[in-house]
């Protein structure tokens, strides 16, 4: 052991010293956010986040923004626009059911109103009529009590700007943030002064939050504060007072913990969910993808009302620019000319989705100090004995063992540790003895450089995520099958549990129903709420795609049934669904906006499936078929159930209930569905009495809403004739 000190003394001690001055560069990295520690974490911080965005977790949280990009300004003025306008904007978005607005947009002085003007100004000059008339429309043309009248009842968050200047613009908004210390011991950033919203406005807003950026010493904004402190109150940010409304929430908890005496910050609550943030309050963006990844409408569409309306249908719609005179193009991992509206959406993605959101916790740089001293003390003193491809193969197996805890720790455990350190120990270390025993100073950076050359992110992922491809697949008609099935009583089920047992309930429901689905080769179109929707033959062709269509309909009713049992069993109400299906001619494609694109069925065909699911619940079945589906399915028997004619349909069609095999085995229920059709021909015919008969004889037996619902329309036929001319056709006037 001594021959071997003596032997590496100086190499050991090099080693040592490095090692030492890395922990005391991290340490001061801790306390000094412009360390090159810190710049540097930033940089390999953004090649891991773009490196991983193909792996995130795609969302369907509905997030639309709408932008007063150049196009906006150009057809509309510049901006500032009248709030008459906003007004106008508001309103379309609310009438296409936007659930929340919040608008990333001062509106911090009164906008002047015209006949005002005029009157201040020339009031000497102007006659007694003139000014009585003035006075009557002043009202009609005040542009901020139109603003106001549009805000009220509405789910609308205002933005509005903290500054360390002690100056007050504006109304200060209601906070709604609950803090369990006085908000002068939390650790929360106080700022001084204010830009907020007029008072007209910020009394009918239903929220508030401020739009101020984080961005690091580099200028990048890879983190959003969620707080920030005002005198003796907290306020929250747009997207998390967004967040708020959108969960139905009253308040938003933070909860503290006592930390050098001081309340840091550990988490705030929305609603159902936790969110955890740093001492501060912020959070690490959960960015989707670069500029763009939420879909984009122009601000003067949304005003005009000229966009598809169904893309606002329950989404959440950000507002602000993208103009490059407007200065909100922020720096961002992602993209150096980012839409700052854009940061906002992402963080509230987070905040609905937390799994999504990457902590940095308090004990991650204890973390690093003690990898640091343990690696840093292993390395100096093992790697002097090693040879040149030994130690390169070392040095090389520990930054990738490095690499790969780091990204797993991002990746699964949600965790961002820092990791310029740690890499910079083992590549200086491993340079440093390469250096001092085999090789001259040239031949070792080249060495090193084609090394560690390997480890840059692959060009392809950066070519994917700058020029991602898009599918294009042309639109065709054909014959298809659709399924429908909606749940039951899903208003007041969702109205019977919070939003995360409604998840799980819902997440439970889909997940069996999507996989026999494609078990019997359908192809999931959508889920919408509590309904699923599929279809049949397309992409691919499918032979005998409305029997796999009804086939796959009976197993989602034994899917349903098997869950609904065990949510009994776990205290959560019972699931009952209902399904219909069609075949016909539909159009199938790649169909959509530049924004958003789905492969999808369209026509008349689609529509009756849908219809005839709604029908489910009126005839008290739980299945039902279009004719032309059972003329499709010569190897299954079905009951008829009607004649009708369905809301937006002229034309009339038979449609029938799916007989199950269980069904089929049992002869008392075969009997009675034998009775039925041949009331079902009496009652055709217009013999009234005789179905009539024959329909009490079945209700009788069984109390089936069916039979309850050609009792009474026999007995208001035979009192009411129906004449010669009668077809049997029931018109239905709901959907």
């Amino acid at each position: 052991m001594l021959r071997y000190w003596r032997r590496h003394q100086w190499i050991i001690v090099c080693g040592l010293l490095f090692s030492a001055v890395l922990v005391l560069a991290q340490l001061s990295a801790v306390y000094s956010a412009q360390s090159v520690l810190k710049r540097l974490d930033g940089l390999l911080y953004d090649s891991r986040l773009k490196l991983m965005l193909p792996f995130r977790e795609v969302t369907e949280l509905p997030v639309v923004i709408v932008d007063i990009d150049e196009k906006s300004l150009k057809q509309l003025g510049r901006w500032p626009w009248s709030r008459q306008i906003l007004a106008q904007m508001l309103e379309q978005l609310t009438a296409a059911g936007a659930s929340v607005v919040a608008f990333d947009v001062i509106f911090s002085e009164p906008e002047r109103n015209p006949a005002q003007q005029v009157l201040q100004s020339g009031q000497q000059h102007l006659s007694a009529e003139a000014a009585a008339e003035l006075q009557r429309i002043a009202p009609q043309l005040d542009a901020d009590q139109q603003f106001a009248a549009s805000l009220e009842n509405k789910d609308v968050v205002l933005g509005f700007l903290f500054q360390q200047d002690q100056l007050a613009v504006g109304q200060l908004p209601e906070t709604y943030v609950v803090l369990d210390a006085p908000a002068r011991q939390s650790s929360v950033s106080p700022f001084a002064g204010y830009v907020a919203n007029t008072a007209v406005l910020q009394g009918q807003s239903a929220g508030t939050g401020f739009i101020n950026s984080s961005p690091d010493p580099d200028g990048f904004i890879r983190q959003a504060a969620l707080l920030i402190r005002y005198q003796d109150q907290v306020y929250p940010s747009l997207a998390l007072e967004a967040a708020r409304l959108y969960a139905l929430a009253q308040e938003l908890k933070v909860e503290t913990a006592v930390l050098s005496q001081m309340n840091s910050i550990v988490g705030v609550t929305v609603g159902n969910s936790r969110i955890n943030t740093d001492l501060y309050g912020r959070v690490l963006i959960p960015y989707r993808g670069p500029a763009r990844s939420f879909p984009y409408v122009s601000a003067v569409d949304a005003v005009q009302g000229t966009v598809d309306k169904t893309l606002f249908q329950d989404a959440v719609v950000f507002v602000g620019t993208s103009a490059v005179g407007h200065a909100d193009l922020r720096s961002t991992p992602v993209g150096v000319q980012y839409p700052g509206v854009e940061v906002h959406a992402n963080v509230f993605e987070g905040l609905i989705y937390p799994h999504l959101l990457h902590a940095h916790p308090d004990w991650a740089e204890a973390l690093v100090f003690l990898f640091l001293v343990v690696l840093g003390t292993l390395i100096s003193l093992l790697f002097p004995v090693l040879g040149p491809v030994s130690l390169a193969l070392t040095g090389g197996s520990l930054v990738i063992l490095t690499l790969a805890g780091n990204i797993y720790s991002w990746h699964v455990l949600k965790l961002d540790l820092p990791l310029t350190s740690s890499l910079l120990l083992i590549l200086g270390l491993t340079l440093l003895n390469l250096i001092y025993g085999f090789f001259g100073a040239s031949q070792q950076k080249a060495r090193i450089k084609s090394m560690f050359d390997q480890y840059v992110p692959p060009a392809h992922i950066d070519e994917m995520l700058n020029h991602p491809e898009s599918v294009s697949l042309e639109g065709k008609r054909k014959e298809m099958s659709v399924l429908f099935a909606d749940i039951r009583g899903f208003t007041t089920l969702s109205e019977q549990l919070s939003a995360t047992e409604l998840k799980s309930l819902l997440n439970r429901y889909f997940s069996p129903v999507t996989k026999t689905i494609f078990e019997h080769q359908g192809t999931i179109d959508k889920y919408v709420g509590d309904m699923v929707m599929a279809f049949w033959n397309a992409p691919l062709d499918v032979k005998a795609h409305a029997e796999l269509a009804v086939k796959a309909g009976f197993s989602m009713l034994k899917i349903t049934d098997e869950l609904s049992k065990t949510f009994v069993q776990e205290a959560l109400p019972a699931l009952d669904i209902g399904v219909g299906v069609n075949t016909g001619e539909m159009n199938v494609g790649d169909m959509g906006s530049e924004y958003r694109r789905a492969y999808t069925v369209l026509g008349d065909a689609v529509n009756l499936g849908s219809r005839l699911e709604s029908l489910t619940k009126y005839y008290g079945v739980r299945f039902l078929v279009s004719e032309t589906t059972v003329q499709h399915c010569q190897n299954m028997s079905f009951r008829t159930v009607d004649k009708v004619r369905v809301k937006g349909k002229t034309s009339a069609v038979t449609i029938y209930e799916p007989l199950s095999p269980e069904f089929l085995s049992n002869p008392a229920l075969v009997a009675a569905w034998q009775q039925h059709e041949q009331a079902l021909s009496l009652y055709f015919q217009q013999r009234w009495q005789q179905a009539e008969a024959l329909w009490r004889a079945l209700q009788q037996s069984s109390a089936h809403q069916l039979y309850s619902i050609y009792l009474e329309r026999t007995d208001y036929y035979r009192r009411h004739p129906t004449g010669t001319d009668w077809d049997g056709v029931y018109t239905h006037a709901e959907k």
